[in-house]
């Protein structure tokens, strides 16, 4: 089996209803824009208290993809 490589970057993904579905918002839009998304591991959580008084639940996320190299 040949050896891969990964990386990680951190995304952040909101929602109005839970934790949960912040991480899944985050995980679905960044697989639109990387390919071959591996694992994903929850960092934080935390509620934003907007101005009209609702709120925004966060879930901050490192995600792994395997990297491909240039080209």
């Amino acid at each position: 089996m040949p050896e891969s490589i990964y990386k990680v970057i951190e995304i952040i993904g909101s929602s109005p209803t839970s934790w949960e579905e912040a991480a899944s918002n985050a995980i679905k839009e960044a697989s639109k824009h990387v390919k071959d998304l591996r694992v994903a591991e929850i960092k934080t959580l935390d509620i934003h208290m907007l101005d009209d008084g609702t709120l925004a639940y966060r879930t901050k996320l490192d995600v792994s993809f395997r990297y491909h190299g240039e080209g």
